[in-house]
């Protein structure tokens, strides 16, 4: 039996992401043991998990470096086959270079790939090259999810994976008892996830309220996220009159059986869109300053990316987001306009 060890300690939209190598390691081998590592925090996705033998969890408070070495110590002791490094960090090279697979594998920009027995480069496009040569629409972006697959391909093929996740019945039935609840004067509903960690990923509150102002009466309006985003949440419904607040009342993989009944999601250039991916919900995503072309936008058929269409010189800023915007005119979010996003 095969056994593979998959390093992603990363951020919640990338642990949802990294779920497409699961699916399509299990598919090309049934019968392996595969074991995942993530940080604490996001082990909430994989409970549950029915591909998932082990998962491991790098709790950075009890000690982020003597977690560290116990978690390698652990990995030593598994002897796996294939260990794949899905991220571009020191410490997941150490893991990597010490865990004591047969191969261990991983990006050419991790700073310990040379001690790795297979490294294969990550492309991602400059945001200079961006801001000069926009990707034109109909274009085929190369996503992280094909990034991904070049870990394994040598391993299965060169299709790209898809990511899924899978909330429990008792996820379901919790969701399906406040759909229920506050949907009875409403023919459906729509999620709204406005927050993220990024200030220059997260279009304005201000835009948000005027989405959801913007909502036909006849659909509920959920708002969802993490309750560090409460008072943003609490702050919308105050200015719309209307919404629930369900920051604080839904797990991880709760919020995802939330969205995959949703007539739709709207979302930030953040983890929701990729848990919508997940689960095959339709998305529509708002990129202020980074861009799809980047690679992270919807997977799916069902899924919409909206941003600016005034042509800015510098957007996108960078791969990641800023604290604020690095020109104080944050033009990328300000002139995208809520009727657009929505889709009238």
């Amino acid at each position: 039996m095969k056994k593979f060890l998959i390093i992603q300690t990363a951020f919640l939209g990338d642990a949802v992401l990294v779920t497409s190598i699961v699916e399509k390691l299990h598919s090309f081998y049934p019968d392996a043991a595969i074991d995942l590592v993530v940080r604490k925090g996001n082990d909430g996705l994989f409970t549950g998990h029915p591909f998932l033998r082990t998962l491991h969890v790098w709790d950075k408070r009890q000690g982020k470096t003597s977690a560290l070495f116990k978690l390698i110590g652990t990995f030593r002791s598994q002897r796996y086959d294939h260990v794949i490094n899905a991220q571009r960090f020191f410490s997941t090279g150490l893991m990597t270079a010490l865990s004591g697979g047969k191969e261990t594998f991983g990006y050419d920009k991790n700073p310990l790939s040379f001690l790795f027995s297979r490294k294969v480069k990550h492309l991602i496009p400059d945001p200079a090259e961006l801001r000069s040569h926009p990707v034109k629409s109909d274009a085929r972006i190369i996503h992280e999810v094909d990034r991904l697959n070049d870990l394994i391909a040598h391993l299965t093929d060169h299709n790209r994976p898809l990511p899924r996740l899978y909330p429990s019945v008792s996820d379901h039935k919790k969701v399906n008892g406040l759909i229920e609840r506050w949907t009875k004067d409403h023919r459906s509903y729509i999620t709204v996830a406005p927050a993220s960690v990024w200030f220059s990923k997260q279009w304005p509150e201000a835009k948000w309220i005027e989405l959801v102002k913007a909502i036909p009466n006849e659909q509920q309006v959920f708002i969802i996220g993490a309750p560090s985003d409460t008072d943003l949440a609490q702050r919308i419904i105050a200015a719309t009159g209307r919404g629930v607040d369900l920051t604080r009342e839904l797990k991880l993989l709760e919020s995802a059986a939330l969205m995959k009944s949703a007539t739709m999601n709207y979302v930030n250039d953040s983890a929701p869109l990729h848990i919508a991916s997940a689960m095959n919900a339709p998305v529509t995503a708002v990129f202020c300053s980074t861009v799809p072309a980047f690679g992270f936008g919807p997977l799916r058929e069902n899924g919409r990316a909206v941003g600016s269409n005034e042509l800015l010189d510098c957007r996108p800023c960078g791969l990641h987001g800023y604290k604020s915007c690095p020109k104080g005119h944050f033009k990328c979010a300000l002139a995208i306009d809520s009727q657009r996003v929505i889709g009238s």
